[in-house]
């Protein structure tokens, strides 16, 4: 197990049985790619072989921080030390950079294979950071692999190889969604798309309550949308983008999130200009709740709603049968705000631009539409919402805050 440094090496050795054993050293120029020259030799006695565990293959063959890790924009490590312990399958790894650096993690264990790896890592980029969120779903030794490059570089370099050593595992079920990119949380991709103040930084959030609002301050072009998945859906009755809305304020975005049942999500958030046809990804979020949430998705969102609509009353897409319902919504620019569903009910504007009105909701199957006329000219209304009517009591129907 060998550790360059700029001024230092260092060689641990395990021998595999008892006996008699020749070390020897090659050596080269950091700059050179000329051939290793032999430098010396070491006779190694061992008496007594070490019955420990084999530490995992290192194709990079040095172990720590590479000798020139500072060319490659990295300062230093949160970690001192080859061994790196997670007692509880747990382990953050920061890394301080001089300048913005894009990263890749590769996680090696001799019963881990490549699809499981990438659920056991989340990968963050800031100006000045880079942190990985490593998981050790079996017991012993791993190697964690790190490579960077500039934000205009073209390949990937080895920086850093790190041994760690997982005393206590984590299940199955604590595992990240698959699919993350390498862009988690706030940091050098929401900035660049000109998202800031993010109401959370880490990309990791854990919640009790089974939902969360990610909030953002956004520019006046930018509009921001956002997926939900899950590598497993086991009891959610509706799709799951049904359980995320976006509301575009002024300066702001809000990505309200609900989930249906417990588990580990993927929060995808994707932007565009006014310039752009096509929305980009900008980062993920990992949403992790492990009670037992059941909430009611959002009501379908239809194309219209856009910047400035906020939905006050009902939050929920499911509506009690044969109900009085509050609705309260801000829509802008709407000359006629209108809900159909087993009556028709005009909204009334009040002084603070809020349409509002009680609406029934009648018998269970019942679509209730939430529609708005934009041209005072056109008679023809645009549906920007869709309620479902459904059976039980209020508690059973949940209230998505």
């Amino acid at each position: 197990m060998m550790m360059v440094s700029e001024n230092t090496m260092t060689i641990k050795v395990t021998p595999p049985t008892e006996g008699l054993f020749d070390l020897m050293i090659f050596a080269r120029h950091a700059d050179s790619q000329d051939p290793y020259n032999w430098v010396c030799s070491y006779q190694i006695q061992c008496l007594e072989p070490h019955n420990g565990e084999k530490l995992p293959e290192n194709p990079f063959y040095f172990w720590g921080l590479h000798q020139k890790v500072r060319d490659f924009g990295i300062k230093e490590s949160g970690h001192n030390g080859e061994l790196l312990v997670a007692p509880q399958g747990t382990l953050l790894l920061t890394l301080q950079t001089s300048r913005p650096l894009l990263a890749m993690y590769e996680l090696v264990h001799k019963d881990l294979d490549s699809a499981l790896s990438k659920k056991c890592l989340v990968a963050q980029a800031e100006e000045e950071k880079l942190s990985c969120h490593v998981l050790c779903h079996f017991q012993g030794y791993y190697r964690l692999s790190v490579f960077v490059k500039d934000l205009g570089g073209i390949t990937f370099r080895n920086a850093a190889n790190f041994l760690i050593r997982c005393l206590r595992p984590v299940n199955q079920n604590e595992l990240f969604p698959s699919g993350l990119s390498m862009h988690c949380g706030s940091g050098i991709s929401s900035s660049s798309h000109g998202l800031s103040n993010p109401s959370h930084s880490s990309p990791i959030i854990t919640t009790k309550m089974g939902k969360c609002n990610i909030t953002f301050h956004t520019p006046n072009d930018i509009e921001v949308t956002a997926s939900l998945s899950k590598d497993k859906v086991i009891s959610a009755r509706y799709p799951l983008e049904r359980y995320v809305l976006v509301t575009h304020l002024r300066t702001k975005v809000s990505v309200c999130v609900v989930l249906p049942e417990s588990g580990a999500y993927k929060v995808g958030l994707f932007g565009r200009s006014k310039d752009q046809t096509d929305f980009v990804h900008i980062c993920d979020y990992v949403l992790r709740c492990f009670s037992d949430p059941s909430w009611p998705p959002f009501p379908r969102v239809y194309s219209l709603w856009g910047r400035g609509c906020v939905l006050l009353e009902p939050r929920t897409g499911m509506l009690q049968e044969q109900s009085w319902v509050r609705f309260r919504v801000k829509v802008p620019k709407a000359h006629q705000t209108v809900v159909l569903g087993q009556e028709r009910t005009e909204l009334q504007q009040s002084p603070n631009g809020v349409w509002e009105g009680d609406v029934f909701t009648g018998a269970v199957g019942t679509q209730v539409k939430l529609a708005a006329k934009f041209n005072q000219h056109c008679s023809s209304l645009e549906v920007i919402l869709a309620f479902e009517v459904g059976g039980g009591s209020p508690a059973s129907l949940g209230c998505s805050g």
